[in-house]
């Protein structure tokens, strides 16, 4: 069974304000996903950047055999969310925004109210003994007032970072209190999944939450040794990439791994393969993406790679 996630970036119909401007280079755009995928072949795919729920069942209806679509009813103020695209069918669990009590608003920019709430929805679903939460947390390509993606001065450019900051760590910890409850203190023997775009790396601080209790990560000597952490752990699959392959993205010419497979140790321990891009093809061919994500906009395909990890039964 391979599992994937994938950003789709700006899937929308043509002719609004974010999506392609014509039908040519949507239909464009749709042909290069849908030929990634069919490759791909995956059993449940985690999607991102869904800007038109009607644009995914164009993609899902130029693939073959059948397939079910699962969507986040939270969308940010582009109209995007996250979703599933699945071989069978889904059963939702959660679809929630909340930040977990205690944790309090975060300042989301210089002048407006805290936000209380991660900016997309954290969606969770059932396929057969399989849960998985899918999400895309914020971005770290800053959006300044006005519109604009250059900030006025560096002081600007530090105080939105922090701001960014600020809501991925809160959003990282919503994650994983739903994905607690998914595990429900029971890792050892519940297949459980987390996934999606978490916008920054897999030792980044914000990325680390997810993880749980420390100690067992693959690569170091504890991964193979059991522990009471166990129980509770999601291990991060970026270290069984193959290392010319591990990013997901490249970001004004910097390759990075953004995009992101957590298992649960009932999962991890079936995982036979991992990587990014299509299985058996190397590197990932992507664009380099800068500050300003219009620039992309009617672009075919996307700027992010897929990332997979196959599971034995």
């Amino acid at each position: 069974m391979l599992l994937g996630t994938w950003n789709l970036e700006n899937l929308y119909r043509p002719g609004g304000p974010f999506g392609p401007k014509d039908k040519a280079a949507y239909e464009t755009k749709l042909a290069a996903l849908a030929d990634v995928i069919a490759e791909l072949d995956p059993a449940l795919l985690g999607v991102q950047e869904v800007g038109d729920p009607d644009a995914l069942a164009d993609l899902a209806g130029m693939l073959a055999g059948n397939w079910h679509i699962c969507l986040s009813e939270h969308a940010d103020s582009r109209g995007i969310r996250v979703g599933f695209l699945s071989r069978t069918p889904l059963v939702v669990l959660s679809d929630t925004t909340t930040f977990p009590a205690p944790l309090r608003p975060v300042q989301a920019d210089d002048s407006g109210p805290a936000v209380a709430e991660a900016g997309r929805g954290l969606l969770a679903v059932r396929a057969g003994e399989l849960s998985v939460a899918v999400a895309h947390l914020k971005s770290k390509l800053l959006s300044y007032p006005e519109g604009r993606f250059h900030p006025r001065d560096e002081g600007e450019r530090a105080r939105y970072g922090a701001y960014a900051l600020y809501r991925r760590a809160a959003e990282a910890t919503a994650l994983r209190a739903l994905a607690d409850k998914l595990l429900a203190g029971d890792g050892r023997a519940r297949d459980v999944v987390v996934l999606g775009d978490l916008n920054d790396e897999a030792q980044a601080a914000t990325t680390q939450i997810l993880l749980g209790p420390p100690g067992s990560e693959i690569g170091t000597p504890g991964f193979r040794a059991t522990d009471k952490g166990d129980a509770a752990r999601l291990w991060n699959v970026a270290p069984l990439i193959p290392a010319e392959q591990r990013f997901s993205r490249v970001n004004s010419g910097r390759r990075e791994l953004i995009d992101h497979i957590l298992c649960s140790h009932r999962v991890v321990r079936r995982v036979t393969a991992a990587g990014t891009g299509l299985p058996g093809t190397g590197a990932p061919q992507l664009p380099s993406v800068g500050p300003d994500p219009a620039e992309r906009r009617g672009a075919a395909g996307s700027d992010h790679a897929p990332v997979w990890v196959r599971v034995g039964s």
